[in-house]
């Protein structure tokens, strides 16, 4: 009887060392979103009109960053990127209860509107994924259109 007490006694705590080192991996996965109050919101990735490649143009193709929480959050060092690995970087804080469009082309950063400056679209107008991170390189956010590549 004492055997079979140790043997299920045995198990039990290889079970939970099992359990207990398996967490730490789990925590570090970096494809898992993170709760954030920060979210993307709508999103143009097809420029209305003809794709002319003109500044104007780029600038009509976006991205909403929305912080829906009471306080303000600081983006320095989150990123915003599309499939094919073109990464804007933020560098501002984000108020509560506020939006930042993030354009494509040129421009003057404000409050409200900032710019990648790239002189080439870059969201993919047949399908793509729109993803935030984090500072630590932790997704926080993704939106998929289209067919998947």
């Amino acid at each position: 009887m004492s055997s079979s007490r140790t043997l299920i006694t045995g198990a039990m705590v290889a079970g939970a060392l099992v359990s207990a080192a398996a967490l730490p991996a789990q925590a570090e996965d970096r494809r898992a979103p993170v709760r954030s109050a920060v979210v993307l919101g709508k999103i143009q990735y097809d420029s209305p009109g003809r794709d002319n490649g003109s500044n104007r143009s780029l600038n009509a193709e976006w991205v909403d960053v929305t912080n829906t929480g009471r306080q303000a959050v600081n983006l320095r060092g989150w990123t915003l990127s599309d499939s094919d690995g073109n990464r804007y970087t933020f560098d501002l804080r984000l108020p509560g209860r506020s939006t930042v469009r993030v354009h494509t082309g040129t421009g003057r950063d404000t409050r409200s509107d900032v710019y990648q400056d790239s002189r080439r679209y870059i969201w993919s107008n047949v399908s793509d994924t729109a993803t935030l991170r984090n500072d630590r390189d932790r997704a926080i956010d993704a939106k998929s259109w289209g067919r998947r590549r």
